[in-house]
């Protein structure tokens, strides 16, 4: 089942207009154009879309929100700041086929009343940044981006952002604020982007993947995407597999393939003997192999004590030393945090501290405690999911595999010689 990925791997496929038109390329567009508002936000609701950046909100109740908002200029905003480790199917599908993004802002611009987009992108993705240029004088040439597109009375316009390199605009928030020329630093919630959104006016922010789902929503109707995948949340996902896995990449599967499936069927299998996975990236809570018939959607890894995130599923086996890990985790939230708010400011601060010291024979048993008392109180008190969820992998390592620290701490050595205490 390919949605998102269904022109990449076309025999003579090149990702230009030309290409792109020759596989249904804008026919959704056309169609659209020919839709009331209301209709093409009434198809993305029967989808039951949920967004793929990670927070899992309904595609079509945000496009409704913004539609219904009588304030204008209304805007709409493609989150492609991928920076969360693990995570690379957004690259994939901006050097592969950016018409697919550049679409889907325009239908979403004409549902909601907008007249302007931006795609925010990671300021590493250089080869992105180029492909996506030229797309967009393509679209222009083409009459399918700019003033009265496609003879009609609606015009819209699409500029291209680059981030430099935070991973906190990763946020919606933070996003907002550094495209407006700010410091990426996260706002309070609420008011949602839905209502306060780029430059105070209503806007409609997703990320790559959720917005490459949509022109086939609306060629082949909201019910048909709703019937695919888990009926929690419908259709497929880009699942980024990396680590100790055989056949490392990105997978589009239905949504209600199990995490055993993704890594023994199209994975090849575990490199050496299953430890662990992180099943959402380095925001997420580990998993042992017993969890490892959990279906990947979002419902089900929340029930199992984790999350689904971007999509990025990092395998760990058994050569692994889990405090060496917690404490790169830390270190990456810790270089990370925009410091804003003082629990993420000093909570990531301080595990650093506390992981370095257990690495380095000085930590002591009390410092475990410490450790999952700090995760719970960045939870209740950060002020945005950077903080809330820092210290996840952290508090799940040390929950489930509690012998391997108490070795560092009471033997002051690693049982696996591979970290830097040894």
């Amino acid at each position: 089942m390919k949605i998102v990925l269904r022109n990449i791997h076309k025999q003579g496929y090149k990702g230009d207009i030309e290409s792109y038109l020759k596989e249904q390329g804008y026919t959704a567009l056309k169609k659209a154009l020919t839709l009331s508002p209301s209709q093409i936000i009434e198809e993305v609701k029967k989808a039951r879309l949920l967004g793929r950046g990670g927070a899992g909100f309904p595609c079509g109740v945000k496009w409704e929100f913004v539609y219904r908002e009588k304030e204008f200029p209304k805007y709409v905003v493609c989150n492609a700041d991928e920076g969360e480790p693990g995570t690379f199917k957004d690259r994939l599908i901006l050097e592969n086929d950016p018409h697919l993004l550049i679409e889907a802002m325009i239908i979403c611009g004409f549902a909601i009343g907008a007249e302007e987009g931006f795609i925010y992108l990671r300021g590493e993705y250089f080869k992105a940044y180029q492909i996506l240029e030229r797309a967009l004088e393509e679209a222009r040439s083409k009459g399918f981006l700019g003033e009265h597109i496609l003879n009609s009375n609606f015009s819209f316009h699409i500029r291209l952002y680059r981030g430099a390199g935070a991973y906190i605009c990763g946020e919606e928030t933070a996003l907002l604020d550094s495209l407006e020329g700010k410091k990426g630093q996260s706002r309070v919630k609420p008011p949602f982007p839905t209502f306060v959104g780029f430059k105070n006016k209503p806007t409609v922010l997703n990320n790559v993947e959720t917005f490459a789902n949509i022109t086939q929503i609306l060629l082949n109707g909201g019910e048909w995407f709703a019937q695919i995948g888990s009926s929690h949340s419908p259709g497929t996902k880009l699942y980024c597999l990396s680590g100790d896995v055989k056949k490392p990449g990105v997978y589009e599967l239905p949504t209600n393939i199990s995490l055993n499936q993704l890594i023994e069927e199209f994975g090849g299998g575990v490199e050496g003997e299953l430890k662990a996975v992180l099943p959402g990236g380095v925001s997420s809570s580990l998993l042992t192999p017993d969890k490892l018939d959990v279906i990947m959607d979002y419902f089900h890894l929340q029930e199992v004590g984790s999350m689904l995130g971007s999509g990025a599923v990092i395998v760990i086996n058994k050569d692994r030393c889990m405090v060496d890990l917690a404490k790169r985790c830390a270190e990456f939230f810790d270089y990370e945090s925009c410091g804003k708010c003082v629990p993420c400011r000093e909570g990531t601060k301080r595990a650093r501290e506390i992981l370095v010291n257990i690495t380095r024979g000085k930590g002591e048993l009390k410092d475990l405690e410490l450790l999952k008392e700090l995760a719970e109180v960045m939870f209740d008190t950060s002020r945005c999911g950077l903080g809330q969820s820092a210290l996840n992998p952290v508090r799940s390592s040390i929950e489930k595999f509690s012998q391997e620290f108490e070795e560092h701490i009471l033997k002051k050595r690693c049982p696996l010689g591979i970290c830097s205490l040894c």
